[in-house]
């Protein structure tokens, strides 16, 4: 009667790890085993990339949104001043502005004026929103204030205006230029309104790191942008920034309170939510895709370890007969493909991990030889393809992709395993 063994004794690696290094001519590693190896190795490789460079593109989007634009903007619903004249301005925003900065976990609450205008330089002309703001506010804005790429002095905005990067590469300006404002409802006279023309100077150019932000817009400083606007009545809206941005929700009964009657909030959520939701499904759609060619590429363990099982006929039957129990031959079977699997899971996480650490590089690379066509700003709205290499992404791609070849590889063991050893000697 065969003596039973500890599971995964040191000698079951050993016969595993010596029938796979074994020569094709002696039975060893078949070329579907190095197919599956390499098919696992690539697989992993591109789930651990993808969902890098996913994860960083999510990332880059949200920090550019928050960076560069409130959390949550309250503002007005329409409603008649003392004059019975429509309006939507809050009136006395200094003391709204102060009740919101008052509640728990917000940041800042800075009144706003806002608008749009025709803004024009060197025969050129682009359309532009104007934000009305305090120098103080302006720089506590992360993405403007903060802007790395940033040219000028921001501490002169009070003496011009501040542009995004974009306006002034499509008007050709620099700092110390000026460009012209134009505002259609401008200057009211018995004759009707004429439109309001002003010149300013650039003092400040910002990079918010998003192509929409910096090609659209101006920032102007709040007094004058109540002239240049006709806003003399009170603010357009209060921006609000809050501690925890993804936790803006919790906010909303507090600002409602804080604000008054007819307050209408809009944040961030409301804004880019649906695009992020999209995102989130196509992260689930991409780890399931990539999923399933990890499991083509496991698959060819199964072809493999058959082709071993059938090779190694004479070996088996020879183990059986001193004594292997069934579970040391399918523990031996097991470990090849488990080594196999393991093998090209490394090998896969290791490659992952290169090519998100030099995305900008391979990117680079590619836009180079495509034409300078395969990243467009105007499309994805951010200027390069990040990545954020997680733990958490990486565990999955590795959990995914050891399961996957450790079960394709119970039905060969276990084929092996009751091979009578009669039968295994009988034509040897």
């Amino acid at each position: 009667m065969a003596s039973r063994t500890a599971p995964f004794s040191p000698f079951e690696f050993m016969i595993a790890w010596r029938y796979l290094r074994a020569r094709r001519a002696e039975g060893g590693v078949s070329v579907m085993t190095w197919i599956s190896l390499i098919g696992i190795a690539l697989g992993v490789m591109a789930l651990v990339a993808t969902m890098a460079v996913r994860a960083g593109f999510r990332a880059e989007f949200v920090d550019t949104i928050l960076g560069a634009n409130a959390h949550v903007s309250v503002s007005r619903a329409t409603y008649l001043d003392e004059n019975g004249v429509a309006t939507r301005a809050i009136v006395n925003p200094d003391t709204v502005a102060a009740e919101i900065r008052a509640i728990p976990g917000v940041t800042r609450a800075a009144p706003i004026i806002r608008g749009q205008a025709m803004v024009t330089a060197n025969d050129r002309s682009n359309v532009a929103e104007i934000y009305g703001i305090s120098l103080a506010d302006l720089k506590t804005i992360p993405r403007v204030g903060g802007s790395s790429d940033a040219l000028g002095e921001i501490d002169r905005f009070d003496e011009g205006i501040a542009i995004g990067s974009g306006i002034a590469r499509d008007l050709g300006i620099g700092i110390g230029d000026k460009v012209k404002l134009l505002q259609p409802n401008g200057v009211k006279t018995a004759f009707g309104t004429s439109p309001r023309v002003n010149a300013y100077e650039v003092v400040y150019i910002f990079s918010a790191g998003r192509w929409d932000i910096d090609r659209t817009r101006i920032y102007m400083p709040y007094a004058e942008a109540q002239s240049f606007f006709n806003r003399e009545a009170g603010a357009d809206e209060i921006e609000v920034y809050v501690a925890d941005p993804e936790a803006v929700d919790d906010y909303t009964v507090p600002l409602l309170g804080a604000a008054g009657a007819g307050t209408i909030l809009w944040s961030w959520r409301d804004a880019s939510g649906a695009f992020l939701s999209a995102l989130s499904i196509e992260d689930d759609v991409m780890f399931v895709i990539l999923a399933i060619l990890v499991l083509i590429a496991a698959m060819n363990i199964t072809s493999g370890l058959v082709m071993l099982v059938k090779n190694k006929g004479r070996d088996i039957g020879i183990l059986r007969t001193m004594g292997l129990t069934e579970g040391s031959v399918l523990r031996v079977f097991f470990l090849c493909g488990a080594f196999t699997g393991v093998i090209g899971t490394v090998a896969g996480v290791i490659l992952g991990c290169l090519v998100a650490w030099n995305i900008d590089g391979i990117m680079s690379a590619v836009n180079y030889l495509s034409g300078g066509g395969a990243w467009d700003p105007s499309i994805r709205g951010i200027y390069r393809l990040p990545a954020d290499l997680r733990a958490w992404d990486v565990g999955r791609a590795v959990g995914l992709s050891l399961v996957l070849s450790f079960v394709v590889t119970i039905f060969p063991a276990r084929r092996a395993a009751r091979m009578s050893p009669v039968e295994a000697l009988r034509y040897e």
